[in-house]
């Protein structure tokens, strides 16, 4: 939804209609208390990256109906890695996405907050929040989608010094279940 991880797309590849937060919200998973300083835990992300993007057009209908965009991701450190300002560039036959990630780091939680902001809107998201436990990232969030409270989850995974793994999942049974709608892998390409 809101990151890249972070890259909502622009027409017709836009991501899924999502609107703010309701009075009527879900029920998700909180992030975990995260029980170490993870302040550096995006580190492996700083520096320049190609990626794939897969992306479920209609989630949470029953759609098998993916989109595929190539491009560029590139990730700055900011307040020494305690935040850091993420670009995305892709493109395919379903349109061109142009998207800008922020992430900060809460000292006092020991969590991170995400916030994605696209091209075509020029909006920053609320914040999903989670953390980095044994080499895997989770962050959460509840938000509307076709005027129904669900649930949003972030992954990231297959965390190596040249390659990582994004995910994006939609849950509209409060976390019971989740349907993957966004798969992201990046290749280094800086040394």
């Amino acid at each position: 939804m809101r990151w890249l991880v972070m890259f909502g797309l622009v027409s017709a590849c836009q991501r899924p209609p999502v609107a703010p937060r309701s009075a009527a919200v879900a029920t998700c998973p909180r992030p975990p208390a995260a029980e170490r300083d993870g302040q550096h835990d995006f580190d492996f992300e700083f520096g320049a990256w190609t990626t794939h993007l897969e992306r479920r057009l209609h989630p949470l209908t029953g759609s098998a109906t993916w989109v595929r965009l190539d491009g560029t991701s590139v990730v700055r450190k900011v307040w020494d890695g305690r935040a850091n300002l993420g670009e995305l560039e892709v493109a395919g036959q379903s349109g061109h996405v142009e998207g800008m990630t922020l992430r900060l780091y809460d000292p006092k939680s020991h969590l991170w907050n995400i916030s994605f902001a696209n091209s075509g809107d020029g909006e920053l998201t609320p914040a999903m929040t989670g953390s980095f436990r044994d080499g895997r990232g989770e962050f959460f969030d509840h938000e509307m989608l076709n005027d129904k409270p669900i649930c949003v989850r972030f992954v990231f995974s297959e965390l190596k010094p040249t390659t990582f793994r994004f995910e994006q999942a939609f849950s509209g049974d409060n976390g019971e279940t989740w349907e993957v709608n966004w798969i992201a892998t990046f290749a280094r390409t800086d040394s």
